[in-house]
């Protein structure tokens, strides 16, 4: 039994010795390792996990991670193929893919970070600016040919909309081309770029300024326009209500002639039937009428008796 105890602290001193020595080393499922002697790689890297031996004190162990690791660039300032300015944030994942190509040539995440700073915005830089503008914002044509088959029905578009440009590649298409660029760059840090994404785009406040400009004086045309249409509609309108105007007040003035020409005919005709039955006393009345309308009381009348006028008041007494 106390052999048994011996032989045990004997192990757990040779194991403790080991650990604090450094000769035993472990790699878990996300890690690699390049062992180095004296700064020269011994061996192969290795990314297998499990538990490893190493001489103490003489050799190292460089852990590395096998994961994907993250890359966020800072927004550089890039003009676009028709010389509109923009700011362009990128992201991108990357991972290591060779160890011991990584080791020898920059060795740390940091200066692989400083690596992938210059390629991915080199990169950038030279496609977005043999690109215009709306290529980095759209991906596919769906809204432009939606567009198009509006007009192409003849419906109404509202006036001032943009008439939506087509894209030929799509900000997709181009987040491809910078990975492709980039990631032939990067290969002989033992790096591989897994993907480059573009996070946001924005007008530098120059052009953001001359945007809202031209979208202010878009509007103020727009708003012009629908004040001119108003107008039109207005006179349109105007013009029919003067038109059915006259028509009424003319077919108003038909109705009224002809009543009154039928009015005029049946007096008429009642004046011929009284004259005609009785031409004395029709004479007599008319004559009465006559004198209503030309005597007054400050009327004086000098007539002879041969006048017609006269007629009637023949053999008439003044009444005192």
């Amino acid at each position: 039994m106390k052999k048994q105890i011996n032989a045990f602290i004997i192990v757990f001193i040779v194991g403790f010795i080991l650990v604090a020595s450094g000769a035993v080393y472990t790699i878990d499922e996300t890690q690699q390792i390049v062992v180095t002697q004296f700064g020269q790689l011994i061996g192969h890297p290795i990314s297998k996990a499990g538990l490893y031996f190493k001489l103490p004190f003489i050799q190292t162990a460089n852990y590395f991670e096998k994961r994907l690791l993250q890359w966020d660039g800072d927004a550089n300032q890039i003009p676009t193929m028709e010389k509109r300015f923009i700011w362009v944030d990128t992201t991108a994942r990357w991972k290591i893919v060779d160890a011991l190509k990584f080791m020898q040539s920059v060795r740390t995440e940091q200066s692989a970070h400083s690596r992938l700073d210059d390629v991915i915005d080199a990169s950038t830089r030279d496609i977005i600016s043999s690109h215009v503008l709306v290529e980095l914002i759209r991906n596919t044509n769906r809204l432009a040919d939606d567009q198009k088959q509006q007009l192409d029905k003849g419906d109404d578009m509202d006036f001032g909309k943009t008439v939506l440009e087509t894209i030929e590649f799509g900000r997709e298409e181009l987040s491809q081309k910078i990975l492709k660029r980039a990631a032939s760059a990067v290969s002989v840090y033992g790096i591989e770029l897994v993907d480059v994404r573009i996070k946001r785009l924005n007008y530098v406040s120059e052009v953001q300024n001359k945007v809202y400009e031209r979208m202010i004086s878009e509007r103020r045309r727009a708003a012009e326009q629908f004040r001119s249409e108003g107008q039109g509609k207005k006179a349109e309108i105007e013009g029919l209500i003067q038109r059915e105007l006259k028509e009424i007040q003319s077919e108003a003035y038909r109705k009224s002639q002809e009543i009154k020409g039928k009015a005029d005919a049946e007096a008429i005709k009642i004046y011929a039937d009284a004259y005609n039955n009785d031409p004395e006393f029709y004479a007599f009345t008319m004559s009465l009428e006559s004198y209503k309308k030309a005597i007054n009381k400050e009327t004086k009348l000098m007539l002879s008796t041969e006048n017609e006028f006269y007629e009637q008041l023949e053999g008439i007494k003044s009444v005192e």
